[in-house]
């Protein structure tokens, strides 16, 4: 199966429909009237497909196991043909469209098999997907050009003892949120440096910039006790999803001090100053983040 490890768990739901056709209206008559031999068509349908829904993963073999929230079978009866709809509703980090659909096919297939004897025209038309909600699809990718910067705070990687790998993933990973560095550079675990280079940053008008590194415990990593004080706007969520997103894969993520918020019109964001962790909190955060940008500049939506 593939990876969703990565991913967040949201609120995703999905509605597909089947279309089952007689060749009769008296067969429809037969169904809405609860007269057919087999039994009540619609309520075995519905049963059938409550169950389908479930067991989706024990017969779709790359489908994940997943929490079914809520799901709802109803019908639509159009001259000869019935319209079954099928809702999903999970809290999870991967869509439920195909466990909507195995519910409408297999609905849509107990009607063909309670119909057969008394309708030997009847057929099952289509099944398809109508609408999906949910996941980081929803999410509007960046629509105007963001001055971004990233800045490694690492007296290691300044010195050249070690190599910058977290501000180069950073760097990297930005184009996915439709985002380009603007400016990178490599400082040291200095207070005033850092400062220094924040207060600059905003001053020349960047509207987004990461600072990786120094968010630990050792005496030297000084990044949020240097950046929180500039920081005229907090927003404790930024860094309460960081840091809930990496605990749930690693046990010390509780121990990252990072924070964010906006110094005047400048968004700042503190990571870790490992490559792992960049991952996580780009997962953790992006695209999302970039909402706040768009609220700051007036836009609510």
């Amino acid at each position: 199966m593939v990876d969703i490890t990565h991913k967040n768990s949201t609120l995703r739901k999905a509605i597909a429909t089947a279309l089952v056709k007689t060749s009769s209206t008296h067969t429809i008559a037969a169904v809405v009237e609860r007269k057919v031999p087999k039994g009540d068509v619609f309520e075995f349908a519905r049963a059938a497909g409550l169950l389908a829904i479930k067991k989706t993963s024990d017969v779709v073999p790359d489908c994940h196991p997943l929490p079914i929230e809520f799901a709802a079978i109803t019908y639509e009866v159009e001259n000869v043909s019935i319209i079954v709809k099928v809702e999903v509703h999970t809290i999870y980090k991967t869509g439920v469209e195909v466990e909507a659909m195995h519910g409408a096919s297999v609905a849509a297939l107990v009607m063909y098999d309670m119909l057969k004897p008394i309708d030997k025209g009847v057929t099952i038309e289509q099944v398809r997907l109508l609408e999906k909600k949910g996941g980081k699809s929803d999410i509007k990718g960046n629509q105007s050009p963001v001055r971004t910067a990233v800045v490694v705070c690492s007296d290691r990687v300044s010195s050249g003892v070690r190599e910058d790998t977290a501000g180069k993933y950073i760097v990297s990973s930005l184009p996915k949120y439709g985002l380009e560095c603007n400016y990178y550079e490599v400082i040291p675990d200095d207070f005033n440096r850092i400062q220094e280079k924040a207060k600059a940053l905003v001053v020349q008008g960047f509207e987004l910039v990461i600072f990786t590194g120094g968010t630990g415990l050792s005496a030297r990593d000084v990044t949020p006790d240097a950046l929180e004080p500039l920081i005229d706007r907090n927003i404790p969520g930024i860094m309460e999803s960081a840091r809930n997103y990496g605990q749930l894969r690693t046990p010390y993520a509780m121990l990252s001090r990072g924070v964010g918020g906006f110094i005047s019109n400048t968004l700042i964001l503190t990571f870790p100053g490992s490559q792992k962790a960049v991952e996580e909190y780009l997962s953790a955060l992006f695209p999302q983040i970039l909402h706040v940008l768009e609220v700051k500049a007036g836009d609510p939506h």
